[in-house]
């Protein structure tokens, strides 16, 4: 039991149904504290994560001051720098679907890892946004509060991992536009491949991430784009064809539009605009156009001509 983690993992029950708690792990459960049993926990560093880990699913706990110093020193020393990426998705995207996934990365960045693990994220905190848009100024702040979005609205991991990722490149807006942004949303993707190629991450996810950092700015302004905008950005979105990975984009966009300081109740109309206008330009036959057109080069332009008519039309 002394190679255990966690005080409350060191629980044993003998054949008589007698509970064996050597390091009063009931105590630390009961107060909702979550302990290290020995130095042996600086062993592995991926207990930092399994920690902050607990800490998203168990939201009512708490790491104990002495545990988050070791897990400190372990960062300091270079230990976070030895985690596999399988294990740090493996880790992360568990966190990710916990019910408050603020906590993981909220105790991460308290213990150093975050800046080791994602650094990308790490540098939002203390980066200001417009308070017109963003009461909650900060981008660090408002990340977090995507996140818990996405956890209420019971998004799968791809539209989770989007809502993580989508802002990363309001970290390297350049001083003198702030608290404007212009840009960040390439600018994210540019952060957001060589993070996904680090870690391994599942094509779904990649692909629903890179989607939704760069095309969230445009999805969020639906009322304001033309008609050929519109069927440009379905068209761009892949999502005639996809659907579905499209309803988790807009999912990732709703958490992102709804994670702000007073906007967690407004309702994100865009969201069913775009799913309607998708469906408009999905009811125009291709397959008849096509067969209607003797010359083959004319058909791309006549199937989107009759797409933007409809859109316009309706």
């Amino acid at each position: 039991m002394l190679r255990r983690d966690l005080t409350i993992n060191a629980i044993a029950q003998d054949e008589a149904g007698n509970l064996i708690d050597p390091y009063h792990g009931r105590e630390d459960l009961a107060a909702g504290i979550l302990r290290h049993v020995s130095p042996a926990f600086a062993e592995d560093p991926v207990r930092i994560l399994r920690v902050a880990r607990f800490m998203a699913r168990f939201t009512d706990f708490r790491v104990a001051p002495e545990t988050m110093a070791l897990m400190r020193s372990m960062t300091a020393a270079g230990e976070v720098d030895a985690l596999v990426s399988e294990r740090i998705w493996q880790e992360i995207s568990n966190g990710l679907m916990a019910a408050q996934p603020s906590r993981m990365f909220e105790t991460l960045r308290e213990s150093g890892a975050l800046g080791k693990l994602l650094p990308e994220l790490d540098a939002l905190w203390g980066i200001p946004q417009r308070p017109d848009y963003h009461p909650e100024v900060d981008t660090g702040l408002h990340m977090m509060m995507v996140l818990d979005m996405a956890s209420r609205l019971n998004a799968p991991l791809p539209a989770r991992f989007a809502a993580l990722t989508h802002d990363l490149g309001k970290g390297n807006t350049p001083k003198d536009i702030l608290p404007r942004h212009h840009g960040h949303e390439q600018r994210s993707v540019d952060l957001l491949m060589p993070l996904c190629d680090r870690w391994r991450v599942p094509v779904e996810c990649r692909d629903v991430a890179r989607l939704t950092a760069r095309y969230h700015g445009d999805l969020h302004r639906y009322a304001e784009l033309r008609h050929a905008t519109r069927l440009e950005i379905l068209e761009r979105c892949d999502a005639l064809r996809r659907p579905e990975r499209f309803d988790l984009i807009l999912q990732a966009c709703e958490a992102d539009y709804r994670g702000r300081l007073g906007w967690s109740e407004r309702e994100y109309t865009q969201a069913s605009a775009w799913k309607r206008d998708r469906e408009i330009v999905r009811g125009v036959d291709a397959g008849a156009i096509a067969a209607a057109i003797d010359d083959a080069v004319k058909v791309p332009d006549a199937i989107r001509a009759a797409r933007l008519r409809a859109l316009t039309e309706a």
